[in-house]
């Protein structure tokens, strides 16, 4: 079979070269594209006679999918995969995979790293130092003894909470399947309203799909306290984030720290968020670390090896 890695993955070389040799070594093909693209045309020659792709979290559309009658498998080294078009993929028999698992400790770090600049204005007070414009020291907050609501209890989810009980926090959660990652944390689970009503710090993780794109809407947002925080590390559209921004400026919520957007960055000026009070924007980078990036490259090589002798593992059923 012909593989084809369509990007990088954010890892050397060297090490992509070392973990194609068991692929070949098999007899199959395998070809490197180190640049990246999102350009459909180019991604759709890049893929031609491919039996398997691999790609990470730039868009695979179906007008790609479609070019390609040969292709068995998607080979997503990320773990969301709403950037590629599996209703089409899953109509022509093509499986789809990813690489859930691999920035657990990542995202839930950055969690917690939006919690405490929230809570302690560490980039503010840097600016404003520098600048000479120190008038006196920001009173910040805790984390210990705060109510801490997950929303998602997988194991991203779970590692937060992890992190979050380390510091002292109380930890509430709502899940409709709990997962065994979340056994052992005194984890008090409750309905989403209830949840948004009773936690000081709301933390999102969920996939993006039908059921929760817009839960934390205007009306959802409007049950929380006016001293909580909420931290998106999941996907934009989870939140309606024009009423978020109007829920900041109007003191409604306390701050916010976002990872994620309605799209990917460069965010448009006029995104409300941008001019949002008391909120700390990352672009995207939950799940960018050196150790994160070995370990999705390992976990992607592991999925195609598994699918070339006969065992996919990591199969989205959607």
């Amino acid at each position: 079979m012909l593989v084809k890695l369509l990007e990088p993955l954010n890892v050397p070389d060297s090490l992509i070269e070392k973990l194609a040799e068991p692929i070949k070594e098999i007899g199959h093909e395998f070809v490197y594209y180190n640049e990246k693209t999102t350009d459909p045309t180019e991604l759709a020659k890049r893929s031609e006679d491919a039996d398997v792709i691999m790609i990470a979290n730039n868009p695979y559309p179906t007008e790609v999918i479609d070019q390609n009658e040969k292709l068995k498998l998607i080979n997503v080294a990320f773990t969301g995969v709403d950037h590629v078009g599996i209703a089409d993929a899953k109509n022509q028999d093509i499986l789809v995979c990813n690489a859930a698992g691999y920035a657990n400790q990542a995202v839930a770090e950055l969690t917690i790293g939006l919690v405490l600049d929230l809570y302690r204005q560490i980039a503010q007070g840097n600016q404003d130092i520098r600048a000479e414009q120190f008038s006196g020291a920001f009173q910040g907050s805790e984390i210990k003894g705060k109510t801490v609501g997950i929303i998602g209890t997988g194991k991203i989810g779970s590692m937060t909470a992890r992190l979050f009980k380390a510091f002292g926090a109380k930890l509430v959660a709502m899940d409709h399947s709990p997962s065994p990652e979340a056994e052992g944390l005194d984890i008090e689970y409750m309905k989403l309203d209830e949840l948004l009503r009773k936690s000081d710090i709301v933390s999102l993780h969920v996939p993006l799909v039908p059921s929760t794109k817009g839960m934390i809407s205007k009306e959802k947002l409007a049950l929380m306290k006016e001293s909580a925080i909420l931290i998106n590390c999941a996907r934009g559209p989870i939140v309606d984030n024009d009423a978020l921004a109007d829920a900041l400026n109007d003191g409604q919520i306390a701050g916010a720290g976002i990872d994620v957007f309605d799209m990917e960055p460069p965010i448009p000026g006029d995104y409300k968020l941008l001019h949002a009070k008391n909120t700390i924007l990352t672009p995207h980078v939950g799940f960018l670390t050196n150790e994160a990036m070995e370990l999705r490259a390992g976990i992607a090589f592991d999925n195609t090896l598994s699918f070339l002798e006969g065992e996919p593992q990591n199969v989205i059923e959607r």
